[in-house]
């Protein structure tokens, strides 16, 4: 008996069999240069970073990336088996898939110091872009770069041997400096608020500590922008990588998968070298905190809404929340008329039409988002999601009936989880199981019991009467089921 033979890997050699119908490659990957160093070869990166470059290449292939981990190996060995290529599945109703070619090699810094520092001082780079998360940049809460974090200390005793994504940026400017070249631009592709500031405050201040010249020459000479980046990246799994395998007729072992909406927005940051991003369908604007917070109010707004209603009325997934017609009816209300007036859109951006897209993003059948998951942090969230709204309907006057809402159902959330003994993960869970326990289901007792938060609810807001009642009266409204008036509110 004989057995099949596993399927070809994903590469150069097989580029030429992938099945028709799957977009791919458009320019010749021999004249690809490497100009861009990315450090952190995640899924997101691969799904974002990459793909917008990757539209780049045909027209101009000086802009090929060089993606470093700065731990581990496995997606830099996967990516250097398969020529850097890899595939996006882009989650729909009918999926659609893209084999990526811009990442152009891959290095693991840990094993491979030199190349990396090699690629950082190469006059062809002229961008250094990065996914790391937020403790990638060894901040302390006031957003002081952490000399006491131990990969910090080592960097500041051995700057050439560096092992933090700070040590490496800096001590490839330092070589950088001593040839003469101009500094690379640093973008960060985290979702950090501010990121460019954070990210420059980082580097200078480790600059400062090695050499204060140098920290002068980074201070006044390199542009670090700051992002907003946004695409629900689910994690791959091999489930993903057969679908993906029985598509392309070849086996990618890193496939991602990702909505179809993506969003890169940018601040503009005249004569910063790298590439033309505007041609890779990045948004330059002088103004990418106006794009955050539309973000944050909008899309963030309407996910805590969805989570705390739905899971109250039993549902599961975000999908399954926006299937309720009165609960979808309340979300689409909610962001129209009450959140919208809040903010005063960026040049560029279409409120309405970004409200629409934000709905049918949550809505998407093909994508598992648990309502659970999103309930996650309520007390940390729920401030930078909605508090501005509510104080900008306060200070004009305007209804508070609908913003009220979702406070009041993370109440009876809460509630709900204390009597049940239900999952909450919050970084007050004791004090809000305390809290949830000593509720009765009487609005007036209850409502106040949270309120009395100092660390969630400004003691301004708390005590604003129209504010405090109108939370008192939703709550009683939706009740522990999450009830909603047939007319959507």
């Amino acid at each position: 008996m004989t057995t099949a033979s596993p399927p070809s890997r994903l590469s150069n050699a097989t580029l030429g069999r992938i099945a028709a119908g799957v977009a791919r490659p458009d320019y010749d990957r021999a004249t690809l240069r490497t100009g861009i160093v990315h450090f952190g070869p995640g899924a997101f990166h691969r799904a974002h970073q990459a793909f917008h470059v990757d539209r780049l290449l045909k027209a101009d292939p000086r802009w090929g990336i060089c993606d470093v981990a700065l731990r581990g190996t496995s997606i830099t060995d996967a990516l250097t088996a398969q020529d850097g290529l890899f595939t996006i599945a882009e989650m729909r109703s009918a999926p659609a898939y893209r084999v990526v070619g811009s990442i152009r090699e891959a290095f693991a810094a840990r094993s491979q110091a030199e190349d990396v520092l090699a690629r950082l001082r190469a006059e062809t780079v002229q961008a250094v872009t990065m996914t790391v998360t937020e403790n990638g940049y060894c901040l302390t809460r006031s957003g002081d770069l952490d000399t006491g974090r131990a990969e910090i200390a080592h960097d500041l005793a051995a700057p050439q041997a560096p092992m933090s994504l700070i040590g490496w940026l800096v001590e490839g400017l330092a070589q950088r400096r001593r040839a003469g070249l101009p500094p690379y631009a640093m973008i960060s592709c985290d979702n950090v608020a501010d990121n460019g500031a954070r990210l420059k405050r980082a580097v200078v201040q480790f600059a400062q500590a090695r050499d204060p010249d140098l920290a002068r020459w980074i201070e006044g000479e390199a542009h670090v922008p700051s992002t907003m980046v946004d695409s629900i990246t689910p994690a791959g799994d091999e489930a993903l990588k057969a679908r993906v395998a029985a598509r392309l007729g070849v086996l990618d072992q890193i496939p991602v998968q990702r909505e179809p909406y993506v969003q890169w927005v940018m601040e503009d940051s005249p004569g910063m070298p790298g590439p033309d991003w505007a041609a890779a369908g990045v948004t330059v604007t002088r103004d990418v905190a106006g794009y955050e917070q539309a973000k944050l109010r909008i899309l963030n707004g309407a996910h805590s809404t969805l989570a705390y209603l739905g899971l109250l009325r039993g549902r599961k997934t975000t999908r399954d929340a926006m299937a309720d017609a009165m609960l979808a009816r309340f979300a689409r209300a909610l962001v129209g008329e009450d959140i919208a007036p809040s903010l005063t859109p960026p040049p560029g951006l279409d409120l309405p039409a970004y409200i629409d897209t934000v709905l049918e993003r949550i809505a998407n059948p093909a994508i598992t988002h648990q309502l659970s998951q999103i309930a996650w942090d309520g007390s940390l969230k729920l401030p930078y999601r909605l508090f501005g709204p509510i104080e900008a309907a306060l200070e004009a006057g305007r209804p508070l009936d609908r913003l009220a809402v979702p406070i009041a159902a993370w109440m009876r959330f809460v509630r709900a989880r204390a009597r049940d003994g239900g999952e909450l993960i919050d970084p007050l869970r004791g004090r809000l199981l305390e809290l949830g326990a000593a509720t009765t289901g009487e609005a007036a007792n209850d409502t106040m019991l949270f309120l009395g938060l100092d660390g969630v609810f400004p003691r301004a807001l708390a005590h604003a009467a129209r504010f405090s009642l109108a939370v008192a009266q939703a709550y009683e409204a939706i009740g522990d089921a999450g009830a909603l008036p047939g007319d959507g509110w």
